[in-house]
């Protein structure tokens, strides 16, 4: 998988948040977008993952074949947890996991009630999500987007709501499950981004 961005910039209204900023990610690339809140990084994942449209310049996809892939077709190749992302409240943590597996399938081998264990989750299974704590929502968003059979992970400040064995479970996901995908995390936390070998500074494109 190719994502290429060229002279990408975002303003709302008449503010710029960045501008002309060109990269490719391609791979199994792991890559950090870096920066003060509120400087744009979450932004900037948000045109990657399609869910923001850019203001100048061009994003396009390439699958690993080198076909380009229509932008409103990339969320099929990709999953993404951001804080700005919710799960269904009324769902219970199984619901969650099947209404997922009619857009995505997950990695093989992996049975959600596994999945929901390996995540510290398995006593909640049939609990619905709105009574789930902050922490508990945030290892289910990593598990349906870690787990599911896609190349490309988008990582928006990844450990948000996680106490220090939470986030020891994020990077352990990590390193167990993403060596062979493309992520891209959008993060001022070390803790969250400290496997990514590059890293881009936003600031860099005011």
């Amino acid at each position: 998988m190719t994502i290429s961005l060229n002279q990408v910039g975002k303003r709302f209204n008449y503010d710029w948040i960045f501008r002309r900023f060109t990269h490719t990610f391609s791979g199994t690339e792991h890559s950090a977008i870096l920066g003060p809140n509120g400087s744009g990084k979450s932004t900037l994942l948000q045109i990657v993952s399609g869910h923001h449209h850019h203001s100048e310049g061009a994003v396009a996809y390439q699958d690993d074949a080198g076909r380009d892939l229509p932008q409103d077709q990339f969320f099929r190749f990709s999953a993404i947890v951001a804080p700005y992302l919710e799960l269904v409240e009324e769902f219970s943590l199984q619901e969650c996991f099947e209404f997922h597996q009619h857009f995505k399938t997950f990695l093989p081998g992996h049975s959600p009630r596994d999945i929901a264990a390996r995540v510290g989750l398995e006593n909640a299974w049939k609990k619905q999500v709105r009574n789930f704590s902050s922490g508990m929502k945030q290892r289910a968003k990593l598990a349906l987007a870690i787990f599911s059979d896609v190349p490309v992970l988008l990582l928006d400040e990844p450990c948000t709501n996680l106490d220090a064995a939470g986030v020891a479970l994020y990077q352990s996901l990590i390193g167990e499950h993403c060596q062979n995908r493309m992520v891209i995390v959008s993060s001022n936390d070390e803790a969250e981004y400290g496997f990514c070998k590059e890293r881009i500074e936003i600031t860099a494109y005011k």
